[in-house]
């Protein structure tokens, strides 16, 4: 299962009004690339896709493919913002290492 915390899930919710999808989910995907072999990606998205698995928490849905899910089950998506600056950063326990600049991730 993946986890977002509540200041994440504020900040997508924001991020979808402003946008003015704020029906539209978090999709969450892992493909190949980045120094390390995996990227995170993430994407709006108006609806599941077949074979998504479906998660809501603290309003906000995220959809991640049956593929992605063996690279993030137990995965939280925080936010975080400090002094290099601001954005989502992924708590993985399935990562065995990353990439200086924290883009990618192996495992």
């Amino acid at each position: 299962m993946i986890k977002i915390t509540s200041l994440a899930a504020t900040k997508v919710q924001e991020f979808l009004q402003q946008n003015g999808r704020p029906e539209a989910g978090l999709r969450v995907r892992v493909v190949g690339g980045g120094c390390s072999g995996f990227q995170y990606q993430l994407a709006l998205d108006d609806a599941a896709s077949e074979g998504d698995e479906v998660l809501e928490q603290d309003g906000v849905k995220l959809y991640v493919d049956p593929k992605s899910l063996l690279y993030l089950d137990g995965t939280e998506i925080d936010f975080v913002e400090d002094i290099m600056g601001s954005g989502f950063r992924f708590n993985n326990p399935n990562s065995t290492g990353s990439c200086g600049c924290g883009e990618s991730f192996q495992v």
